[in-house]
């Protein structure tokens, strides 16, 4: 230890934001080394499987020094990711490395404050030294990207502390090129290296693992959504600060669905089958980073305009990767609708733990036979992909049934 005073820094922890989270990434650093740091001022933006999130500070000091830089991916629960000095400190008196850990950053779900063993802080101080001499200093992940987009390291000037090169850097370098393609010496294709960023691999992770370990069933019902389709325009046109929108409907009826087959409400553990107490419904929504389903709670007990105002504003702060922990992890159910693509018909991957997820087409016209004759109606293709686990194909054949009666007699949504 260096220096005369017995003070010493604090460790800012890498946090846990679900129970199931065991690394993440840092995206960018919103404080410097030197600067000063106010207790809630956010400090640092973390890359989950779903969302990049800010995170704050949680006492008032000086960042001293950054372990894990902007770019750094697949870094562990708890491992230190940085120095803050306190009242009263000074560089002098921080220790080379420190076994006493504090708060972490404050988080929606609660973090864990265990404190990193000594291993991790040597991996995080070696990580953020300097490289030794003839070597570009630069982030591991910027060395994979550099060397997966043919990116000279020696013509960049890194932005991170002391110089560092990091994952920003890279991906600038590449844009400003005119292309970035490669030969592969087997077929002669040519192609274009896109990285994957941390939300993209842990959704792959987990869709892999859903599809690999969950025994999927797939059923398919048509709904006639003329009903909905006049109802809808009858409250846009009445309701002058309401826009409902089809989906808007879908959440409340499968909500209401739900509420009448609770089966569907449910996810598998060993232990016991685990029944939810409140209709949560996730809605999957495209973002540039991947897809992410926040979550409208209590849906069954919410208005139609309720619903279609919630979901636009969830929707647009997940595109912008500003949703917080708790608006997207958890639900008891998930829609994905790629009606608004055209898409006729589709089959879903379960959203685990969630045991349901109910794939939504496009309404189009279709010839169908009404009391004998043949008539044009507006069809809706849904297919629901259940865990034979939870829902078996009764229970599965039930919901649908209660759901389509609901999307044709709309206005039982409202009672």
């Amino acid at each position: 230890m260096t220096g005369l005073s017995t003070k010493m820094s604090t460790e800012i922890l890498m946090p846990a934001v679900s129970p199931s989270m065991t690394e993440g990434g840092i995206a960018r650093w919103l404080k410097r080394e030197g600067d000063a740091v106010k207790a809630g001022e956010p400090m640092v933006e973390i890359e989950t499987d779903k969302a990049v999130v800010e995170y704050e500070a949680q006492r008032d000091g000086i960042l001293e020094k950054i372990l894990v830089p902007d770019g750094s991916a697949n870094v562990k629960v708890d491992q230190v990711i940085a120095m803050l000095l306190t009242s009263g400190e000074n560089a002098t008196t921080i220790p080379e490395k420190s076994n006493v850990a504090s708060p972490p950053l404050a988080v929606v779900a609660a973090p864990s404050a265990a404190a990193a063993p000594v291993a991790a802080v040597d991996a995080a101080l070696r990580a953020s030294s300097s490289v030794s001499s003839g070597r570009v200093p630069a982030s591991p992940l910027a060395r994979r990207l550099a060397a997966a987009n043919n990116v000279d390291l020696a013509l960049l000037k890194g932005s991170g502390p002391n110089g560092r090169v990091v994952k920003l850097d890279v991906e600038s370098a590449s844009a400003r090129r005119p292309t970035l393609s490669a030969v592969t010496p087997a077929s002669g294709a040519t192609y274009e290296s896109i990285p994957n960023n941390g939300m993209r691999r842990l959704i792959a992770q987990r869709l892999s693992e859903a599809k690999q370990t969950i025994p999927h069933f797939y059923l398919s019902i048509d709904c006639d959504i003329d009903a909905l389709l006049d109802m809808r325009k009858e409250l846009n046109d009445w309701a002058d600060n309401v826009k409902l929108s089809v989906n808007d409907f879908i959440i409340k009826a499968v909500a209401l669905a739900m509420k009448q087959t609770p089966g569907v409400n449910a996810s598998w553990s060993e232990a016991a089958t685990l029944r939810y107490q409140t209709v949560d419904v996730s809605v999957a929504v495209s973002s540039p980073s991947g897809l992410i389903t926040p979550i409208i709670r209590d849906a069954d007990l919410k208005s139609l305009s309720q619903i279609s105002g919630e979901m636009k504003e969830l929707a647009e702060r997940g595109r912008q990767g500003k949703l917080q922990a708790q608006e997207y992890q958890g639900g008891g159910f998930t829609i994905s609708n790629l009606g608004m693509y055209g898409i006729r018909e589709f089959a879903a991957i379960i959203n685990p733990p969630q045991s349901c997820i109910l794939a939504v087409g496009a309404g189009e016209q279709r010839p169908v036979v009404k009391h004998g004759a043949l008539a044009i109606t507006s069809v809706m293709t849904c297919t629901l992909s259940a865990d034979h686990r939870v829902v078996d194909g009764a229970l599965g054949a039930e919901f649908l049934a209660a759901f389509r009666k609901l999307v044709e007699h709309p206005l039982t949504m409202l009672l």
